[in-house]
C-alpha cells in the first residue's frame, strides 16, 4: 500500500485563489507608489534647479537662456547673453534625468513665471497633462 505524498489538485488551487485575492489587495497599493516616488523626485529635481538658477542669476543678472538651457549650470554659456560673473566650477554638480529617462527642460522666459522648468512625463512630449513643471508643483 504505497501512499503518494503530494499535495492535491484541490490544496493547489486553494492557494493560488488566496495568492490571487492578496495580489488584487496589495498590488494598487505598491503600483500607485512607484508612481507617487517619480513625483516626488521630479519635484526635489526642479527645487535643486531652480535654486542653482536663482544663483546664476544672482552671480550674473539673468537667467540663461532657453537656447542656452540648463546646460549652463555646469558650464560657461558662451552665446549671448554672456555670464558676467559665472562661478567657477558651475552652478550644479551635474544635470539630473527626470524619473522617466529624459532631461529637463528649461524655458526663460517662462510662460507661467521668469523661467519654467519642467519634467515631460511619463509620455516624454510637451504640453500633455502628465508634464510637471514649476508651476505646477503645490497640486501633485
Amino acid at each position: 500500500m504505497n501512499k503518494a505524498k503530494g499535495f492535491s489538485l484541490i490544496e493547489v488551487m486553494v492557494v493560488i485563489v488566496i495568492i490571487g485575492l492578496l495580489a488584487t489587495l496589495i498590488l494598487p497599493n505598491v503600483l500607485g507608489s512607484a508612481d507617487q516616488a517619480n513625483r516626488q523626485k521630479v519635484k526635489a529635481d526642479i527645487v535643486a534647479l531652480e535654486n542653482a538658477l536663482s544663483q546664476y542669476k544672482l552671480d550674473n543678472g539673468v537667467f540663461p537662456t532657453t537656447e542656452q538651457g540648463l546646460e549652463a549650470l555646469l558650464e560657461e554659456p558662451m552665446s549671448e547673453p554672456r555670464p558676467r560673473n559665472y562661478r567657477r566650477g558651475g552652478y550644479i554638480q551635474r544635470l539630473p534625468l527626470d524619473p522617466y529617462g529624459s532631461e529637463y527642460v528649461l524655458l526663460s522666459p517662462g510662460e507661467f513665471g521668469d523661467v519654467d522648468i519642467f519634467s515631460l512625463g511619463e509620455d516624454r512630449q510637451a504640453g500633455t497633462d502628465d508634464d510637471i513643471g514649476n508651476w505646477n508643483l503645490e497640486g501633485n
